[in-house]
């Protein structure tokens, strides 16, 4: 199943078509159930954890802007739930150690490591969504660690050019994630700032 075929399914359930969502369920169900059973290391909570991760996302799916960001939003749906699943849980005789360590010893470590694991995810599926040169200017910068003279000589572009493609790229993925609903949750740094040697973009 194409990307093409996937956006048109998610634009069709976003409408009530529960046909087109059933084809959601089918495509993504290994996918989901795969990060759920890494999660919860029971496999029927892993089955219970995917039913109710496709029920919440049926449910919210009409909040979903844009939908090309489908599949990270999946996964971040499932990420949160297993980590409720986990806390609700609690520890309990004869637990896998393995699934208490997935329960953080400190409030909040577990839950801000997953979260920081799936935005990243989210992240990566966001620039998928922009344009080639968008993309490869973002790459540049942020992920490749690219200063702004670099990038000049390497798209042979003058400096104010790369300069203005950066300003312009940055707006449009942060419009990507806006969509997504994950706007405040990434920091990107703004070129006039960023003469650090490493520069950050949501942790990456």
């Amino acid at each position: 199943m194409s990307w093409t075929e996937i956006i048109e399914l998610v634009d069709r359930a976003k409408t009530g078509d529960r046909a087109a969502f059933g084809d959601l369920v089918v495509r993504f169900q290994t996918s989901v159930h795969a990060m759920a059973l890494a999660r919860v290391r029971n496999t029927a909570e892993a089955d219970e954890l995917t039913q109710e991760v496709f029920i919440h996302a049926m449910r919210k799916l009409p909040q979903l802007r844009d939908p090309r960001c489908f599949a990270g939003w999946l996964r971040r749906i499932t990420a949160r739930m297993a980590i409720n699943r986990l806390t609700r849980r609690g520890p309990a005789f004869g637990t896998d150690p393995d699934v208490l360590n997935a329960i953080a010893s400190t409030p909040g470590e577990a839950s801000d490591e997953a979260e920081r694991g799936e935005a990243k995810a989210q992240l990566h599926e966001a620039l998928t969504a922009l344009k080639p040169d968008d993309r490869a200017t973002l790459d540049a910068f942020y992920l490749r660690g690219r200063s702004l003279k670099q990038m000049a000589r390497e798209f042979d572009a003058p400096l104010g050019t790369i300069k203005r493609r950066l300003f312009v790229a940055r707006n449009r993925l942060r419009d990507v994630l806006l969509d997504a609903g994950l706007g405040t949750e990434f920091h990107l740094d703004e070129p006039a700032k960023a003469k650090r040697p490493e520069r950050e973009l949501a942790g990456v």
